[in-house]
Formats: C-alpha cells, structure tokens, sequence
C-alpha cells in the first residue's frame, strides 16, 4: 500500500511539473520566434550581409520571412528573389521530390550535381566538414546500402546518428509527406528554430526549395514543425541537386 501511495506522488508531481513547465516552453517558443525575425531584419539592413548594396527596405516593417525574401532577394548576393526562382526551379523541384517520395534512386541520381554530390544536413545548420556527402553513383545504392554512417548528432542528447541510408531517409529526409507540404517555399526561409540558417552562405548562388509543415498537433502549437529543403546549384546551364537539409524544432 505505501509503495501505491508513493507511485500517485511521484505521478501527480509528473503532471504538475509538465503543467509548469508546457507555458514556460510555449513562451520560449514564441521569444525565440521573435528573435528570428528580428535577426533577419537586422541582417538585411547590415552592409555586410548586403554586400555594399544600399539598404531597400530601411524605413518598412518586415513582419516574415517570405515578406524578406520577396523584398530584398535580390539584393543579397547570390539570392534571387522568390518569383524568379519559382519559375526557373518548380518543374526540377517537383521532380526530384516525386523521385524522393517514391524512393526512386536512380531517378534521384540523375538530378545530383556531376561534381559535388549531395549533402545531407539532419539539422538546419550546414556543417561542410562533418556532413555526409554521396556521389551520383553512391546515391544510386542509396536503399540497397546497408552500411551505418555518422551523420552527425542528435539535438538534445548529442548521441550519435548512426543510421544506414535508408534509416536516415525516414528520420531526416522524408520524415513526414513533404511532396503534400502544406507550404512550399523558393528562396524563402518558412521554418525557423533556435539553429544558425547558412545554407545561403554555404552554397554557391543557389536556388533552395522548401517543403513546410507548420505543426501537426494543435496542442504543441507549432513546436512540432518539419520542412525539407532541396538545394540546386547551376551546372553547365542547368541546375542541379547539392544539399537535402531537414529542418524540425530542436532543444
């Protein structure tokens, strides 16, 4: 009976604790949402970021992302705005989505970059030193591989991911519909956690598309977004597959 009555404590202290603790998350969410937006906002108006360009937006009020990038895409180096790129990319863009919902290696292979590869960053940030990079021919074996690669570092518990191909396709590539994401964004940033965006800098002029999901439970009000973004640099007059980057809130 003692040790009953000890388990309902412990029990009833669990679900007051996550009852503390769930405004305190929502509140940190929505903080550094704001810090997000704010910091692409001062990125804009800085010189550096610009590139010598004249500030085009000094004296109006930013409130997205997508209104960012719609503005001033052209005026950061190597960033073409959203317009232009929808229409130079969406047709490539849908096509190697279609190969990666299907798991179409082959046809997966024949977007990749000749040269470069593809990389896969499991979160946000690009790490060009420690990011796995496959070439044409290795991404051709993509789910036939049954070989575990470190692709880095789980968020929160810093363990390692280590994952066959395959596993790592349904963790940290197609981990949720995104050929039905509910926004799809071109050179636009529609997700936005606590992580360092530099897939722009990392990248050579390139055209980033984005499959975005903004939550799926109501109850965790947005904390439990996803997006995928496909990287495409210009090869030889065409544009090609160089970076799959998956993106999700993280600690």
């Amino acid at each position: 009976m003692k040790k009953k009555r000890l388990g309902s404590i412990f029990i009833v202290g669990g679900l007051l604790s996550l009852a503390f603790l769930f405004p305190l998350l929502v509140e940190a969410k929505n903080a550094l949402r704001e810090q997000s937006r704010v910091r692409n906002q001062s990125c804009i108006r800085d010189q550096s970021c610009i590139r010598d360009q004249p500030c085009a937006v000094e004296n109006e009020e930013l409130s997205t992302n997508r209104e960012i990038f719609e503005t001033v895409g052209d005026y950061r180096k190597g960033i073409m705005k959203t317009k232009d790129a929808k229409e130079i990319i969406a047709d490539t863009a849908d096509a190697v989505i279609q190969a990666i919902s299907s798991k179409d290696a082959e046809k997966i292979a024949e977007y990749i970059h000749p040269e470069k590869g593809v990389r896969f960053t499991p979160y946000t940030y690009v790490d060009i030193e420690e990011d796995i990079v496959f070439t044409r021919d290795e991404a051709r074996n993509f789910f036939t591989d049954k070989n575990s690669y470190l692709w880095g570092y789980y968020d929160g518990s810093g363990n390692e991911i280590n994952l066959t191909p395959e596993e790592y396709y349904h963790e940290f590539i197609y981990s949720e519909d995104f050929i039905n994401a509910e926004e799809i964004g071109y050179n636009e940033v529609l997700s936005s956690g606590n992580m360092l965006e530099n897939q722009f800098e990392v990248y050579n002029n390139p055209i980033i598309v984005e499959y975005y999901f903004p939550g799926f439970n109501p109850d965790f009000i947005g904390m439990d977004w996803r997006s995928l973004r496909l990287v495409f640099e210009e090869y030889e007059n065409d544009w090609r597959l160089t970076g799959i980057i998956h993106n999700q809130w993280t600690i």
